[in-house]
C-alpha cells in the first residue's frame, strides 16, 4: 500500500507542479487566448496566480512532508486539500460548460482522496 501511495503523490506531485507553474509563469490572457482555459476569463490576474500558488503548494505538500518526517501529517491535509480544489474546478467547469475537463477533475479527485484517506490511516 506504500508503494502505490508514493506512485500516486509522486503522479498528483507532477501534474499539479505543472498545472500550478504553468498558472503562476503564464499571463492569463495568453491562457485565455490558448482556448484551453475559458474560465480564466472571468477570473483576474490574482485569482489565476493563486490558484496556481494552491496547486503548487499542494504538489509540495504532497511529497515533502512525508519524504522529510518534519510534519507528516501536512501530506494527507494537503491531499485533502487537493480534493477541495477540484470539488471547485468541477464546478467552475460545469459553469462554464467545459464538460470535457470533468473527467479530470474526477480522476484526480480521487486520486488525491486515495493519498488522504491512505495517509490519514498509516499516522
Amino acid at each position: 500500500m506504500n508503494i502505490a501511495l508514493w506512485v500516486v503523490q509522486g503522479l498528483l506531485a507532477a501534474v499539479y507542479l505543472a498545472a500550478g507553474g504553468m498558472k503562476l509563469v503564464r499571463p492569463r490572457e495568453q491562457m485565455v487566448a490558448s482556448g484551453r482555459f475559458d474560465w480564466a476569463k472571468d477570473t483576474t490576474d490574482a485569482g489565476v496566480k493563486a490558484i496556481g500558488a494552491v496547486e503548487v503548494l499542494g504538489a509540495l505538500g504532497l511529497v515533502l512532508p512525508w519524504l522529510t518526517g518534519i510534519a507528516p501529517v501536512l501530506t494527507p491535509i494537503a491531499a485533502a486539500g487537493l480534493v477541495v480544489v477540484q470539488v471547485l474546478a468541477a464546478r467552475v467547469h460545469v459553469k462554464h460548460g467545459e464538460t470535457k475537463s470533468l473527467p479530470v477533475n474526477v480522476v484526480l479527485l480521487l486520486l488525491a482522496a486515495f493519498v488522504a484517506v491512505g495517509r490519514f490511516l498509516d499516522l
